[in-house]
């Protein structure tokens, strides 16, 4: 055999690998853009869809028209041809507002200044010679968006005959934040290694961070902060600024701007400095250059977000600073670039014996309007930490004059990591829709973050990711929904979670009525399940220390009184619960005045934030009659059955889904099951210590002793903290 012959054959199999290799499932996420098999539907998008002029004037506008022929070729089971001009475009057209002819800007009149930044209109119209669908926005990235939604309701087989959306996003900033480290580990991350590999950028560009920007840019979100909070200022350096600069061209395309996590006391770590002190002109003089240095690698970088004197971290009261000196030097800086910063809120003292959940509005409130005009202030959801229930944070309705950017964890760390179905953005809902009542009954936490409220002119949402180096990025396959809803409510903080438990469905799994039927009751119960399994009525932190993995309510020996759980549930022979009231740590003090009438009041008081707010005994009587200490054993119960309702329903759906699927899923729900009971039996064993009580009627007895469930360790358990932090 010759060389010609050789590299001939060579060549034979190289493409007919190519051309047979398969994604993994769960790869393409909600883009999987399978063939459309109603034959009807499929000749009417094809009609729709047979002759298109495509506008493209940047490379996010190209990027769009590669996706538009990508999900076109493979739902539609053809090649998608573009023509040059409206003229010949006798079906779809896609174009700026500034480019469309002025007989289609006549019959968009009304609608067109409507449109607003990365907003779009997707409209059927009749010209009087010809039927056409149109899809235009003021900007490229809206376009890309429009795009994105068009093909989703293709996938989803929507009727686009005599269509009409118009659907801009309410937020500024829809952004991911990853916790992730410079040596490629995750903190609080179940999903694999970080998708980043420092080693090989800049000069290797993998394709999962091409099918990241996808994913992001197909549910409106525009920007990634790459590095963990608990910063690393090597990050910083010219050598991380070239590969970071490599993944924002990557990124750009897709309308995505990268922004770093800053380490407060770089300028000593890296800039060789005796002081971080942002009242020192020499600091302030770094950070300018290091802004500008930053800016000339990538002129569209995003800005800072900073984690500072916070478990650990370096911040500006290491100089009897302000938090407000500390951010408004770092936007000083980049102002000029347009840049922002993100100030997290999460903070507490081990030094304050102040309740924990009150500190952050301490320590920021006093503050409000003193931060400059590009400082968002990042607090989480709650005053305490991601846990499974918490109200919403204070914060939210006390600070009118400050931009308040809403942090959620989309990365399950109290939630059963990826081992657990739960559908967040049900919890995520229940935060946006909560009444903070700053300006009167309906001044919902969407309305403050939106800015509607308040008329803010910056707004921002964060998302703490799950995207890792897993096949299916998240681990869990439903926990991919955790990632899609986030940036459907990013986008518009006011959608039903039940619609997007249904789009999400419809696009990654099936269509099929009877499918989406059973399961989004399924996914919107599963977040009140690990309730009831965890931490119901109210109980919080009551997990097992560093790695949060299972229940730890006997913990009481850390060095710092707040990491512990007995704090939170301050169980006795008395009762149980945290009491925040007036006679307590009135922490309801923080709230606005219908919040706290409603909270102090047992007779109206939530019960899903009883303990939450009020230390209660043993035989305080519920709603339905029973004592508190049935109710809590009950729920802990209601909680295990609940995973059992799930996976009998899964069962039942194994003709909708692969093999494979149902199968990944199966196991997973069986784990969630195992660790359900796990979570009932230890804390119930632990509780009844105190109470003294036996189990009601209906609870299962534990399957081992407390000794049992104290003793076991888990060194396995991933995304824990890295010791440098």
């Amino acid at each position: 055999m010759n060389t010609i012959q050789r590299t001939l054959i060579i060549l034979f199999l190289t493409n007919f690998w190519a051309s047979n290799a398969q994604v993994p499932e769960g790869y393409d996420l909600w883009l999987g853009y399978s063939k459309i098999e109603n034959a009807a539907t499929l000749e009417n998008y094809r009609k729709v869809c047979s002759s298109i002029y495509f506008q493209q004037s940047s490379e996010i506008s190209n990027t769009a028209k590669e996706e538009l022929k990508r999900g076109l070729d493979k739902m539609l089971d053809q090649k998608t041809s573009f023509t040059n001009s409206h003229e010949k475009a006798t079906s779809l057209v896609v174009a700026t507002t500034n480019k469309l002819d002025n007989a289609l800007l006549k019959i968009l009149q009304s609608e067109i200044p409507k449109v607003q930044k990365n907003g779009f209109l997707i409209k059927s119209v009749n010209t009087g010679k010809k039927q056409q669908c149109i899809i235009t926005a003021q900007d490229d990235a809206g376009l890309l968006y429009g795009v994105f939604r068009f093909l989703q309701l293709i996938q989803t087989e929507k009727a686009i005959d005599e269509i009409a959306i118009l659907d801009n996003p309410r937020i500024d900033l829809r952004v991911l934040n990853h916790w992730d480290n410079l040596d490629r580990t995750v903190e609080r991350g179940y999903a694999g290694f970080s998708l980043w590999n420092w080693q090989k950028l800049p000069e290797s560009i993998d394709q999962r961070y091409i099918d990241y920007a996808r994913a992001n840019a197909s549910i409106g979100i525009n920007g990634t902060v790459l590095t963990n909070v608990n910063a690393n200022a090597l990050v910083l350096t010219p050598m991380y600024l070239e590969k970071v600069a490599a993944l924002a061209n990557v990124f750009r395309k897709y309308g995505i701007k990268i922004y770093l996590t800053a380490r407060f006391s770089a300028p000593i770590e890296i800039g060789g400095l005796s002081t971080a002190d942002p009242l020192d002109p020499e600091v302030q003089n770094w950070w300018d250059n290091k802004t500008k240095e930053i800016y000339k690698m990538i002129p569209d970088f995003g800005g800072f977000l900073v984690k500072a004197n916070s478990e650990g971290q370096p911040g500006p009261q290491n100089y009897g600073r302000s938090h407000a000196d500390g951010a408004n030097m770092l936007a000083k800086s980049l102002q000029a670039f347009n840049g922002v910063v993100m100030w997290r809120a999460f903070v507490y003292s081990e030094h304050d014996p102040t309740d924990r959940a009150k500190q952050a509005y301490l320590e920021f409130v006093p503050f409000d309007g003193k931060f400059m005009d590009n400082v968002l202030i990042q607090s989480k959801n709650g005053p305490i930490d991601f846990q499974p229930r918490e109200p919403f944070h204070p914060m939210f309705g006390a600070m009118p004059q400050t931009p308040l950017m809403m942090e959620f964890q989309i990365t399950q760390e109290y939630l059963g990591f990826s081992t657990h179905l739960v559908f967040l953005p049900k919890l995520f809902e229940e935060v946006l829709q909560s009444d903070t009542y700053a300006k009167g009954k309906g001044s919902t936490v969407a309305k403050v973050i939106d800015g509607t409220l308040q008329g803010q002119k910056l707004t921002g949402i964060a998302g703490v990711s799950n995207i890792g180096n897993d096949l299916n990025w998240t681990g869990h396959p439903f926990a991919q929904a955790n990632w899609f809803g986030f940036g459907r409510l990013a986008w518009n903080p006011n959608i039903a979670s039940d619609q997007i438990a249904k789009e999400w469905l419809q696009l990654t799994y099936s269509s099929e009525p009877e499918f989406t039927k059973a399961l989004i009751p399924m996914m919107i119960n599963s977040r009140e399940a690990v309730v009831n399994y965890m931490n119901p009525l109210g109980l919080h932190h009551i997990f097992d220390t560093g790695h949060h993995y299972g229940p730890g309510p006997w913990v009481s020996e850390l060095s710092r009184p707040e990491w512990n759980p007995t704090y939170y549930h301050k169980a006795d022979s008395l009762g149980v619960g945290f009491n925040r009231t007036r006679s307590g740590s009135n922490a309801i003090s923080q709230y606005n005045k219908e919040f706290q009438t409603m909270i102090e009041n047992l007779e109206t008081c939530p019960e899903e934030y009883l303990l939450w707010f009020h230390h209660l005994p043993w035989d305080y009587k519920l709603q339905n009659g029973q004592t508190l200490w049935n109710g809590i054993a009950l729920r802990y119960q209601k909680g295990v059955d609940q995973v059992e309702e799930m996976i009998a329903t899964w069962n039942n759906m194994k003709q909708y889904v692969s093999e494979n699927k149902y199968h990944e899923t199966k196991m997973l729900l069986n784990i969630q099951l195992k660790e359900a009971k796990w979570w009932r039996d230890a804390c119930l064993l632990y509780f009844q210590t105190f109470s003294k009580m036996p189990l009601p009627d209906g609870v299962d007895q534990p399957q081992h002793s407390l000794k049992h469930y104290k003793s076991l360790k888990f060194p396995f358990a991933p995304g824990i903290r890295p010791q440098w932090n």
